[in-house]
């Protein structure tokens, strides 16, 4: 598994690298801290996820590339906003200093901003192996699971949270729209450039990506206490020092480690019932949700 996921980190930077180098710099800084941001380090897992559910859909392999390029566009201007001293003030992402330290805050904002509308870009530009419906269902999908009741909820609901000791309902409630709601849309973008037939196990691959996403939290929540900086690429300890709800702070080590082996087996539950050849994304999420970084 590990070899599959540097090969395909390693081809889906150099598409990332393609994709920017092709346009025309209006703003030189705006377009390095865009590269910065997107194309330096990275575990991939959204797009990885977008790129072979789609194989196993039997989708068109441009359309393919294009809305794994989209997801993570939409991942990282996340990560560039959250980090702002306005969000979660981190100084270090990736293993290297976070965007607005980088360059300097209102760069970051603007390179947040253009990468968020690059994603849309992307998804809209004519694609003769797609039916225009669909399509734009890709669209709606992945504009919903990043706005107000998707990803940017989420971030809302968590700074709204902080220093307050939440039951688990709410604290998931966070996770699966700040979390979990776009690797759900990372999953769905992979079914929807599929075949037809593909499109009927939908339902099946969303409760995959559901219970992935949120086990995904809840291995960051285990991390960031027993984890280290150099491994995990960013600041050990943030979310406890920040004073945030976490699965550690409301179930302790053991009973988050519990949790975790709960979601992960439902999610191998919901592969179950797709009959497609799924052991690639079976042994991924194997590795995701084992994983120490």
């Amino acid at each position: 598994m590990q070899a599959l996921l540097d090969e395909t980190r390693e081809q889906f930077n150099q598409q990332l690298t393609r994709l920017l180098e092709q346009r025309t710099a209006l703003a030189p800084r705006l377009n390095e801290a865009m590269h910065y941001a997107l194309v330096l380090g990275g575990k991939r897992v959204r797009p990885f996820l977008t790129l072979q559910v789609g194989r196993l859909c039997g989708a068109n392999k441009h359309s393919l590339e294009r809305a794994a390029a989209a997801v993570e566009c939409v991942h990282a201007y996340s990560l560039i906003h959250d980090d702002l001293p306005a969000m979660d003030n981190d100084s270090l992402r990736r293993g290297q200093p976070t965007c607005h330290i980088a360059f300097d805050e209102a760069t970051a904002v603007l390179a947040g901003d253009a990468l968020q509308t690059l994603a849309f870009e992307l998804l809209s530009t004519n694609d003769k192996a797609l039916d225009p419906t669909r399509q734009l269902e890709m669209i709606h999908v992945l504009a919903d699971a990043s706005g107000d009741r998707g990803m940017c909820g989420g971030q809302a609901l968590d700074l709204a949270a902080t220093g307050m000791k939440l039951p688990e309902s709410e604290l998931a409630q966070i996770h699966i729209h700040k979390t979990g709601a776009l690797i759900r849309a990372a999953v769905q973008l992979g079914v929807l450039a599929g075949h037809a037939e593909a499109q009927s196990y939908r339902a099946h691959f969303d409760a995959f990506a559901h219970y992935l996403g949120l086990a995904f939290q809840v291995q960051d929540d285990i991390l960031d206490v027993v984890g280290n900086t150099a491994a995990l690429g960013k600041t050990q300890g943030s979310d406890l020092h920040a004073n945030k709800a976490t699965y550690v702070s409301l179930l302790g080590i053991d009973g988050a480690k519990q949790r975790l082996h709960d979601l992960h087996h439902k999610a191998l539950h919901a592969l179950s019932k797709i009959p497609y050849n799924t052991h690639i994304l079976e042994a991924f999420a194997d590795h995701l949700l084992n994983r120490d970084h």
